[in-house]
């Protein structure tokens, strides 16, 4: 059997890998119809399957978008590989929810189970620090995540500490690749609608904490978590020049790196549009 999770430690260098033993009921929220599923290490996690909407793409993006945040020091429940036997959901008795499992058999994402949770709204009045709220920011910004607004926090509440969750939407450059150089030198214009903007300090101090701590080293080890089955081969497109090579998992890894190296390049436009935004 695994050892044991142990919650909120530094896993940039390593994630685990775990087999569903029950399936014990869907979220129904959200478009990618996640689940609760509990593992052969007595642990439960939010499952997020591969035979969703954008298919293991997304869970490229919840992986190394993840482990990044991690890295930085951020709250993310731990990331495991979920090996998913699809006949454990055979009494499910939704049909759309059968077929995703039974297109989902294989590694798909776990993320660790937060029990009592809430999720972030300011209505609440919980405040997190105004530098934590100016990191989320920044790291969205990096990653390019759209998906933090007020509809859609994808924070939680936990213990009185804010934890990050659901980065599939992360790294969209990846559903083309098109253009990724300049991609990476881009702002980010959705990061006008993040939901902790308004309760941040500078995004510029935030900056200056947090680019050193993502060398192209822990980049390369964080990518490397990736599976390959994860990394299909996507052939050559003569429309697209730009475009880099993505014939096998390792070039599909030299992508991802060599986009995220670019886009922490100074000066780091995302992170002075951020600020910008912000003091407007």
């Amino acid at each position: 059997m695994p050892a044991r999770r142990v919650r909120g430690v530094d896993t940039a260098r390593m994630i685990r890998r775990v087999a569903a033993t029950r399936y014990v009921t869907p979220l129904r929220e959200g478009g990618s119809l996640p689940a609760i599923v509990e593992a052969d290490d007595d642990g439960l996690y939010v499952a997020k399957f591969r035979g969703a909407g954008h298919g293991e793409k997304a869970l490229v993006a919840e992986l190394i978008a993840g482990e990044i945040g991690r890295a930085l020091g951020l709250l993310v429940p731990e990331i495991v590989l979920l090996d998913f036997d699809p006949q454990l959901a055979a009494a499910e008795p939704d049909a759309e929810i059968r077929e995703l499992l039974q297109r989902s058999s294989g590694l798909n994402v776990g993320l660790d189970f937060l029990p009592g949770s809430l999720g972030f709204d300011p209505a609440t009045g919980f405040r997190p620090p105004p530098e934590l709220c100016a990191e989320v920011v920044w790291f969205d910004g990096l990653v390019t995540n759209v998906d933090r607004d007020a509809r859609n926090t994808n924070l939680l509440v936990w213990h009185k500490r804010l934890w990050l969750i659901d980065h599939g939407s992360a790294l969209y450059v990846h559903h083309t690749w098109r253009d990724p150089e300049g991609h990476a030198r881009r702002p980010m214009v959705e990061i006008r609608s993040n939901v902790l903007l308004p309760y941040s300090s500078s995004i510029l101090a935030a900056d200056e904490r947090l680019a050193s701590r993502l060398t192209p080293a822990l980049l390369e080890q964080i990518v490397a978590l990736v599976p390959d089955e994860w990394l299909r081969p996507e052939t050559a497109r003569p429309d697209r020049p730009e475009r880099p090579d993505l014939s096998t998992p390792a070039a599909h890894r030299t992508a991802y790196v060599d986009y995220l190296v670019r886009r922490l390049e100074a000066p780091r436009t995302f992170a002075e549009e951020a600020e910008r935004v912000r003091v407007a």
